[in-house]
């Protein structure tokens, strides 16, 4: 018999009653193409590349092998020449691939070009355009049927690729000798002492994954448990009582169903990475990495190699390739913060890595596609600087196709309270201190100081005062200095606005608690005479002597 006599109606045997398929007399199932291409997707997100691969190409290899069997057993050929061209038309039937003409040879000096390849086909449905050859299940495939049919191991591997964007696969076939050294690493997939390697790294990696998703949930159970006798407890570290912060943590959680672009805006210390976190953890990339960069911290130089990644010799001190934070954040999340720093050059380069989904490292001259949304972060107002000519106005608009403001401290003080509680709790248990709360006293003055370094400052502030509290509870004295001496700031809640007279009044009463009824320093720091301060205490109904000290 010869490979053109092959029929698919004869090597196709179905028992729709007992439900077995055969196939060249050997049992078969059917699988769906996406199907595979999920399995695919899963073993390169769960266990990476290089395991993928190795799975992908001896279980390829297995398959074809055992075809290559079966062609055997079935059929009586006319030579061994026609068992071993009858492989590509088998292969042909099975759906994997269509060749350019039937005689097609993967070890004739020009190889053998594939122009409907099942598994670049999915390659590019899940993940896109690839930098190298994607078709390692089929090149397996032909690995296999060809060393049956030989006698000795014959290795088939691309030199281009439809996975990559190349008009077909085109594929050779070697043997181990007749490849040399020329594609060593390539050979070392169908290894089996490879697979074993890589699923001791696959399992490491699996490991950490699961190790870093236990610290998470740890420290979300340590925020809850703080806040356990609230019902309005934080969510990830972000406390919302006010309505404005209720407003933002709403829309944060409806934009973060959605991959778009966000650019977050609010002064220093406000909390604009806690809301960054906020979207990555509410979104379809929760289980991917969430990596933050400071843009402002970095040089122009340090910033592209970071952002990017650089090859080998890129400059000097690059002695290996090293990927950058877009590919180590594939999957997930990457937050720019301080995006207004970035230098007008270097926002081209971002502006182009946003649009495009690609990157190039440093130093090389090929793209890399990379999986990732982008999150950016500014306390500058981005509209001047684009204004001005600072900050280039495609990238403002590319990030800013969701904008999340956080307001300052000092606008949402129905915050401050629970906020400070959630922070004192986390730094008591930290330095293993029993504090239980805050006095009376302490809690007026959180409120009504300014904070004009935000939850930032606050937080330093609970630190220092678990660390310096002598009792169980945090006292004003424990505050820090600025914070116990500073006068109170007037707020207007709920929209009403008091009478000058009496917030006059409210705000030298403050002051003179503040100074431990002390008349004197009061009136100092009111800039006003010691008479006129006597006066309006006398007229508030508060007798000096038994009210106030000289």
């Amino acid at each position: 018999m010869r490979a053109a006599d092959l029929d698919h109606k004869e090597l196709l045997e179905m028992d729709p009653e007992g439900g077995v398929l055969r196939f060249a007399g050997q049992r078969a199932i059917l699988l769906d193409a996406v199907a595979m291409g999920l399995l695919r997707k899963y073993l390169v997100e769960n266990f990476g590349l290089t395991a993928a691969r190795t799975v992908l190409t001896q279980f390829g290899f297995a398959h074809g092998w055992r075809m290559a069997e079966a062609m055997q057993a079935e059929f009586k050929w006319d030579d061994d020449e026609q068992w071993r061209l009858a492989g590509n038309r088998i292969h042909t039937m099975a759906g994997l691939f269509t060749t350019e003409s039937d005689n097609m040879d993967p070890l004739s000096k020009s190889g053998m070009m594939l122009v409907a390849s099942y598994e670049a086909e999915q390659h590019l449905l899940h993940f896109g355009r690839a930098n190298a050859p994607m078709c390692w299940t089929i090149s397996g495939l032909i690995s296999g049927y060809l060393s049956q049919t030989m006698g000795k191991e014959v290795f088939v591997l691309e030199d281009r690729c439809q996975g990559k964007g190349d008009a077909g696969c085109h594929l050779f076939g070697r043997t181990r000798e007749e490849w040399g050294d020329e594609r060593a690493e390539e050979l070392r997939f169908f290894d089996k002492d490879r697979l074993s390697e890589c699923l001791d790294v696959s399992i490491h990696r699996v490991t950490e994954t699961l190790k870093a998703a236990e610290r998470k949930l740890k420290e979300h159970q340590r925020v809850l448990t703080t806040v356990a006798h609230d019902e309005d407890g934080p969510q990830f570290g972000i406390v919302a009582k006010s309505p404005a912060m209720r407003k933002l943590v709403d829309l944060a959680r409806r934009v973060a169903k959605v991959d778009s672009t966000v650019l977050i805006t609010g002064e220093s210390g406000s909390g604009k990475e806690r809301v960054a976190r906020l979207v990555h953890e509410e979104s379809t990339r929760a289980a991917g990495p969430f990596i933050a960069v400071n843009c402002g911290a970095i040089t122009e130089t340090l910033l592209e190699s970071e952002l990017f990644g650089h090859a080998r010799g890129a400059f000097t001190g690059a002695t290996h390739d090293r990927p950058g934070l877009f590919e180590a954040a594939h999957g997930g999340t990457l937050l720019l913060d301080e995006v207004g720093e970035v230098s007008p050059g270097m926002q081209v380069k971002l502006l182009r890595a946003i649009q495009e989904r690609e990157i190039r490292r440093v130093g090389e001259n090929k793209n890399r596609k990379v999986n990732v949304r982008i999150i950016a972060a500014t306390n500058r107002d981005l509209a001047l600087g684009v204004a001005g000519g600072a900050f280039r106005q495609d990238l403002y608009y590319r990030l800013k196709v969701v904008e999340l403001h956080v307001p300052p401290l000092r606008e949402r003080r129905d915050d401050i309270l629970p906020l400070a509680r959630v922070l004192l709790a986390g730094s008591a248990l930290w330095m293993k201190r029993k504090i239980t709360g805050l006095t009376p006293g302490c809690t007026d003055q959180l409120i009504r100081y300014a904070w004009p370094g935000n939850v930032r400052e606050l937080e330093n502030a609970m630190e220092r005062a678990v660390a310096l509290a002598p009792g169980s509870r945090v006292e004003l004295e424990d505050l820090p200095e600025e914070i116990r001496q500073a006068c109170p700031v007037p707020v207007v809640t709920d929209g009403t606005v008091q009478p000058l007279e009496s917030v006059e009044k409210e705000y030298i009463l403050a002051a003179l608690a503040l100074n431990s009824g002390n008349q004197t320093r009061t009136a100092e720091q009111l800039k006003i005479g010691s008479a006129t301060l006597y006066r309006k205490l006398k007229s508030y109904g508060l007798i000096g002597g038994e009210k106030a000290n000289r």
